[in-house]
């Protein structure tokens, strides 16, 4: 007898506890498959620490294969689920397409960027919900900082070093705390002439920060980011972003090069897809996490509205405490279903508390209703993410201990750029490629797309909607409606490259060559460094097809975009050398057309790799 298919799609805090959960009761017992775009659990309560170079970035990142003994992990995005003919349909990450057929699914997608009708979001904005973005933003402010020492312009070089954080729930204060800590050690390093010191905002609509906490610690955090000269402004959002800065509702104009998104997040577009009842874009389940009508469908974490049995009429928030909580519910009932575990059982939680890290030994927590503040609160913090991860403890608190005893390293990576780490993505945890496979933008919208009838995409891939359509269910507290720019926005120069229209900032490969990895410098990207003096890149000449960017149409240069392919190996098409007078041909002589000085294939570039 075969043994019964589970397939979990994603695998965030709901889907690797379900993965995990079912290992341990299934014994081998189930064909337990896990399909996920990345080969880690990510824990995003430590990625402000990335960001703020507290943490290395594989130290938040667990293994799949590494941890989940006897599960089977397919790398993919999930396209849509035919629930009738019990097939998931997927994408992998080179482009190719393939499907899971399964008996019992767990649909564990979790949520993206939540976009709010705000002009100028999607094209200036970073969020911060995968290790690309984490990366990214800490390069971007080293770069700002660095810049801003060697600008003349006193004007250019207080918009440097101005960030604006949206959003003062838990993502938005953290990554206000933990970053204004790191732009501290980086002036105070290398002072700025003027003695100018980095100016950050912390805006929300909310009347206080962290306004899902009990409010003595809410007080906590607002005293301590002021305390480090945090401007905190609540009750005030984004009007507008623009390439200059940002607008605010109360009419100021704030000049800046950084506007970091963290105002909420809403279901992976996924959800939508499934054709079944949502709650504010979340798919209905009943207290079993089973989707009503469908006993082979489970649903948990963010992608799920689960009935709050504590609070009849409501449902539980989308955070990552449930979403870990609900995964293991969730893998418990689906070895129920099957005969493998223990009977099935609804879904309960009680409140253990919140804790927020505000960098150093500071910090926010009330564990089990008791509110603590100060050092005390970080021990605690700290306590609770070690006992949380489910792997790499030991590094993690190696470099805590690191970080207390050495200073931190002000240096740029250069891994991410700007245009990889779109605001409006599907897929927060991939950074774009140029002429890698086609993402869909994050917006859903109209008719739920199927693999045969999505225009424009790849069959299966995600529904794309109209832009500027306002998103559902953000995350409580993260809901002020605002924008931040990105590396392309707020006060960049203006291009030299003519009037031409410059393609859209949020699809693969869409800015301007220019802007691609071995372009020409583009003075629209912060800081307009020089692309050959980014990590293994090199001016166009170099790559292959030898053309000087300012030999193409419009001026453009020869990197990748819609319709054009990204720089790769290249077919030599050269005849061979002549013969020599032994009849063998001789390496030294130079190809007819090749110039006289040619020394042979190891100086063409990707002739061979």
């Amino acid at each position: 007898m075969s043994r019964p298919r589970v397939v979990i799609v994603g695998a965030g805090f709901a889907g690797y506890r379900a993965a995990r959960t079912l290992a341990r009761l299934t014994r081998n017992r189930a064909d337990i498959t896990l399909l996920n775009p990345t080969d880690y659990f990510l824990y995003l309560p430590l990625l402000p620490q990335v960001a703020a170079g507290v943490l290395e970035a594989r130290r938040v990142t667990v293994s799949l294969p590494g941890t989940l003994r006897g599960v089977r992990l397919v790398l993919g995005e999930a396209d849509g689920v035919d629930l009738d003919e019990r097939t998931v349909h997927y994408s992998d990450p080179e482009g190719g397409a393939g499907s899971l057929r399964y008996d019992r699914l767990v649909l564990a997608v979790g949520s993206v960027n939540k976009l709010l009708p705000v002009p100028g979001v999607a094209e200036h904005a970073h969020g911060f919900r995968g290790l690309p973005e984490a990366l990214y933003l800490r390069d971007h402010v080293t770069r700002q900082v660095e810049l801003a020492a060697a600008e003349d312009d006193p004007g250019r070089r207080a918009a440097r070093c101005t960030f604006v954080v949206v959003g003062a729930g838990y993502t938005g204060t953290e990554v206000a705390a933990h970053l204004q800590m790191l732009t501290d050690r980086l002036v105070r390093r290398r002072p700025l002439p003027g003695g100018l010191r980095p100016r950050w905002l912390l805006l929300d609509v909310a009347p206080r920060v962290l306004p899902e906490l009990d409010e003595r610690l809410s007080r906590t955090a607002d005293r301590v980011l002021r305390a480090r000269g945090v401007d905190v402004r609540m009750g005030t959002s984004v009007k507008e972003a623009t390439r200059d800065g940002v607008l605010l509702t109360d009419g100021e104009f704030v000049a800046s090069r950084t506007l970091v998104w963290c105002v909420g997040v809403r279901p992976d577009p996924l959800v939508e897809a499934v054709g079944q009842p949502l709650e504010r874009g979340r798919l209905i389940v009943d207290p079993q996490l089973q989707l009503p009508g469908r006993a082979d469908v489970f649903a948990c974490g963010d992608a799920a509205a689960v009935p709050d049995l504590e609070r009849p009429g409501s449902f539980t928030p989308m955070t990552a405490q449930h979403a870990w909580r609900q995964g293991r519910v969730a893998g418990e009932n689906v070895a129920g279903s099957l005969g493998l575990g223990r009977r099935r059982r609804p879904y309960r939680h009680r409140d253990l508390g919140f804790a927020v890290d505000l960098g150093g030994a500071r910090a926010a927590a009330n564990p089990l209703g008791v509110p603590l503040s100060g050092p005390a609160a970080g021990v605690v913090t700290r306590g609770y993410h070690l006992a949380a991860l489910p792997g790499n403890r030991i590094r993690v608190a190696a470099d805590w201990l690191l970080d207390a005893v050495l200073p931190r390293q002000g240096v740029q990576l250069g891994l991410v750029r700007s245009w990889s780490v779109p605001l409006d993505t599907a897929s927060p945890e991939l950074a774009r490629v140029p002429g890698g496979p086609d993402r869909p933008s994050a917006r859903t919208g109209g008719e739920p797309m199927t693999r045969e009838s999505a225009p424009g995409t790849d069959p299966g891939r995600r529904t794309a909607a109209e832009p500027g359509k306002t998103e559902p269910a953000a995350e409580p507290g993260d809901n002020g409606p605002a924008t931040e720019p990105g590396d392309n926005g707020p006060a960049a120069e203006p291009r030299d490259n003519g009037p031409a229209a410059e393609p859209g900032k949020n699809q693969p490969g869409g800015e301007a060559a220019k802007r691609q990895p071995g372009g020409e410098p583009a003075r629209s990207q912060p800081g307009g460094e020089p692309a050959r003096n980014q990590p293994g890149e090199g001016p166009l000449r170099d790559q292959p097809g030898g053309e000087s960017p300012r030999s193409r149409s419009g001026g453009e240069s020869a990197g990748a975009g819609p319709g054009r392919p990204a720089p790769g190996p290249v077919k030599r098409t050269d005849p061979p050398a002549p013969a020599g007078p032994d009849g063998t041909t001789d390496p030294a002589a130079p190809a007819p057309g090749d110039p006289a000085g040619a020394t042979g294939p190891a100086d063409r570039p990707n002739a061979s790799d």
